[in-house]
This record gives structure tokens, sequence and C-alpha cells, in this order.
């Protein structure tokens, strides 16, 4: 039969148990948070998508083979100088482009706002948890500085009953 002290948690531990949990919600916010409907996921696959190196280089390409294929093909070519039906095509793209990178901004917004309630919280325990440790300080030192003056006053009190009883 196991006894009642080793069924509950000693306080070593149930503070370990508490700073374990404690980093794990801290890795857990720190983490990529995963966006909460379908819509958000697309703004935010648009975003990362229209904001990468692989799509300006992929556009860049793009337009370039429109220009250069319709300078090829003169009066003849399907968008003719000055390209009104490209011109078309970047505007419905800016169109539609702009508003879901701004929904992907401000989603992103609402996290790092969450992430920084968070942070400053936490920085509110940990400032609560510092100044107890400093009064802890203070109180041991002041029993070390009593014990010390209480020997102090032993010491001197043998010292002068020495004197006394030569």
């Amino acid at each position: 039969m196991k006894s009642a002290s080793n069924t509950t948690p000693s306080k070593g531990q149930a503070r370990i148990s508490h700073l374990r949990a404690t980093i794990a919600r801290a890795k857990q916010r720190r983490g990529h948070l995963p966006p909460s409907s379908r819509a958000e996921r697309l703004a935010d696959a648009v975003a990362n998508t229209v904001g990468s190196w692989r799509f300006i280089i992929i556009q860049s390409g793009a337009l370039a083979a429109w220009i250069v294929g319709n300078a090829i093909f003169g009066k003849s070519a399907w968008d003719p100088y000055p390209f009104i039906l490209l011109n078309l095509l970047l505007s419905f793209q800016a169109a539609y482009t702009a508003p879901i990178i701004m929904m992907s901004q401000n989603r992103q917004s609402d996290v790092d706002r969450s992430r920084a309630r968070a942070d400053y919280e936490v920085n509110l325990r940990a400032e609560a948890e510092i100044r107890h440790l400093h009064e802890k300080i203070d109180l041991l030192r002041e029993q070390h500085i009593e014990s010390l003056t209480a020997m102090l006053q032993e010491a001197l009190a043998r010292l002068e009953a020495g004197r006394e009883s030569r």
C-alpha cells in the first residue's frame, strides 16, 4: 500500500509541473497558429504566393513573353501595343489581390496582438514572481543578520565574562 506522501505531489514537483505547462503554452503561442477558416487559409496562401520571389519572377517572365509575343506579331497580335488586354488583366489581378492581402495582414495583426497580450501577461507573472523572490531573499538576509548579531553578542558576552574572571 502506498503512503499518502507518495500519492500527493510535493511543492517542488508541483512547481516543476507548472513550469512545464507554462513552457508548453509559450511554445504553442510562439508556433504557427492555424487560420480558423477556409477563407483565412486562402487569404494567407494568396498573400504568401504573391509575396514571394518565385511569383515575381514568374509574373515578370509572363509579362515579358506577352509583350515580346505581341511585338513580334505586330498588328495581327492578340493584344497589340498599347497592350490594353494586358493592362486589364493586371488591373483585375491588383483589384483582387490587394484586399486579399489586407485580409491576411489583418488576421496576422490579430494573431500578433494576441501573442503580445499573452507575453504581457507572462511578463506580469514573472515580475510578481521576481518580486516574491526578492522578498524571500530579503527575509533570509534579515534572518542571517539577526543570527550573526546574536552570535556576535554571545561572543562579546563571553569575552566580557572572560575579562571579569581574570
